[in-house]
């Protein structure tokens, strides 16, 4: 009886598989590495392998469209050949040119030479050469001397074993789009295992699924100022996909959706060039990353829709009172909140709309001016929906967050067929999602219906989740006025319109239920100090006499008996 051959080779026949073989892979790499520099070091190669694959598929497609055009033997390999030397040929199918010593197959069969290092630093740059939208987009850093070259040629080894085929059968999808799901696996757990750092270049799936399914971005412009790693564009690429529209730009075709932006760390941005990349999508994130306040890559462009998660609170930024931008107050100098808001308003086109996320403190915070400034907001029809989200969303940290939902135009038209002028929806969504681990909570899909299906009943849009009448929801929705929020000194936090919101806590852990109240604790202080003041305010305003000297002194010797 015949018996199989042994291998040493891991196979991997499955996405979920695929996913934990490489990281646990090229984990043990990490040691000998910083954070940051591991993370380009292996997004870098899941990128190679992806363009690489592109290449090759590109090349059969050729082939058999020679072969159908009736080329045959020797003739048929000239023609293929003079097709690999014509970048073109790719350019127009969305496929990025891979030169012969950037491909996977040959730095493959060269990885146990002892040199793999120097082959990757090489392709990278032939590729980026090659390919002048990836220009400084993909490090050198494979040939360093803290790179075990051993432990690199294991893992192109690996990566070169995949079982895409059986994938393939398996999922019905290709090679590409499982490379794709690969590389925003790993993005993930770079953020998870670097904290609150990592949410500087990520945001979580089910959050930017949230945002996207309310902006309804099928068609138009769509920027973002502080586009970390370019997950919102992602999202918003399988929206559109999934609504049936091209999204993937081609040569001479223009997308139904075209993105922009903008990111002031160089790392992410580099990221973002190749999350994109890997996706197909040919955005415009500026020739370089650079600062939105202090230089403004889009400067003079007004988009369709804004989708952005900027840094919380941030404290240094590049702030000019005279700026212009500042249509509803100048914010102020420690905080750059109120500045994110303003700048994406002021970006919209005359029908467009935003979805900001923002810390908690945002929409009642009272220093700096920020109240005048919500008020302003408020007043000039700029905010068409709050929403308030719940703990554990974010990676590395439990503090809840909320998403303004800004509008240039809030009457019936393109956007909506409701007349929504004088007033902003507020859901308060604390008590949906699920903990998927002690740390982590997750959106599911009713739950990102539910919100969004408010927000898309409410103004009436052309949308599959605008299903029946829009009604409040004791708890969780409600339509208010300018005169309701200015009855609540212009504080914008859902939960003092919506009513007692549920929240199930059972089977919480305790520490994630500490976390969560901690914050409500917070919320609560912050609002007993905002009543003193308007107490105080409004004593302050009455016409009553001085209190007598000797009064005073009486209350005091009975305060210290």
């Amino acid at each position: 009886m015949a018996t199989r051959k042994a291998t040493n080779k891991s196979t991997a026949t499955s996405p979920a598989e695929l996913r934990d073989l490489m990281w646990k892979a090229a984990d043990k790499l990490r040691g000998s590495m910083n954070a940051s520099d591991y993370m380009n070091f292996v997004l870098g190669l899941i990128f190679l392998k992806y363009v690489s694959d592109s290449f090759d598929e590109r090349v059969e497609a050729l082939r058999a469209e020679l072969v159908a055009d009736g080329f045959e033997g020797d003739a048929l390999e000239d023609e293929l050949e003079d097709c690999l030397n014509d970048p073109d040929e790719f350019y127009s199918a969305s496929v990025y040119f891979v030169p012969e010593k950037a491909r996977w197959g040959f730095i493959a069969q060269q990885a146990k030479s002892g040199k793999v290092g120097a082959l990757l630093d090489t392709a990278m740059r032939e590729i980026m050469v090659s390919n002048p939208r990836l220009s400084g987009a993909l490090s050198e850093i494979y040939n360093r001397e803290n790179v075990d070259q051993t432990r690199l040629a294991g893992l192109i080894d690996l990566f070169s074993n995949a079982d895409f085929k059986a994938m393939r059968e398996d999922t019905g999808r290709s090679s590409l789009d499982i490379l794709g799901e690969v590389y925003e696996y790993f993005l993930g757990q770079f953020a998870s295992k670097q904290g609150q750092r990592g949410g500087e270049f990520y945001t979580p799936r089910s959050v930017v699924r949230t945002l996207v399914e309310i902006l309804n971005p099928v068609d138009g412009t769509l920027y973002d100022p502080c586009c970390g790693s370019g997950g919102m564009f992602v999202q918003s690429e399988k929206f559109v996909e999934t609504h049936g529209k091209q999204f993937k730009q081609e040569k001479g075709y223009e997308p139904a959706l075209t993105v922009y932006g903008q990111e002031y760390n160089d790392q992410t941005w580099r990221l973002a060039r190749l999350n994109l990349a890997i996706h197909g999508i040919f955005g415009h994130l500026g020739d370089r990353w650079g600062d939105t306040f202090a230089e403004d890559r889009h400067a003079g462009e007004n988009f369709d829709f804004v989708l952005a998660n900027p840094p919380f609170n941030l404290k240094e930024w590049s702030r000019r009172t005279d700026d212009p931008r500042w249509t509803f107050g100048v914010p102020p100098e420690r905080n750059a909140n109120y500045a994110w808001l303003q700048h994406i308003w002021s970006k919209l086109n005359a029908g467009g709309a935003a979805a900001v996320v923002l810390a908690n403190g945002s929409m009642t915070s009272n220093t700096g001016g920020e109240d005048e400034i919500r008020r302003a907001m408020v007043q000039g029809d700029a905010v068409a929906a709050m929403l308030v989200l719940p703990a554990n969303l974010f990676t590395g940290t439990a503090i809840p967050v909320c998403v303004w939902v800004l509008a240039k135009d809030k009457s019936a038209g393109k956007r909506g067929v409701l007349e929504r002028k004088g007033q902003v929806l507020m859901i308060d969504a604390r008590g949906l999602g699920r903990m998927v681990d002690r740390r982590t909570r997750v959106f599911d899909d009713a739950d990102i219906q539910k919100i969004a299906g408010a927000w898309h009943r409410w103004r009436g849009t052309d949308s599959e989740l605008n299903a029946g009448g829009y009604e409040d929801e004791l708890g969780f929705c409600r339509s208010v006025t300018v005169e309701d929020i200015e009855a609540q000194d212009w504080a914008l936090a859902p939960g003092r319109y919506v009513g007692s919101a549920v929240v199930e806590d059972e089977g919480e852990p305790v520490e994630v239920r500490i976390a969560r109240l901690r914050v409500t604790l917070a919320e609560q202080f912050a609002e007993s100090a905002r009543l003193a003041e308007v107490v105080q305010k409004h004593l302050a305003e009455l016409d009553l006499p001085d209190v007598p000297a000797e009064a005073t002194e009486e209350a005091d010797a009975k305060e210290d008996k």
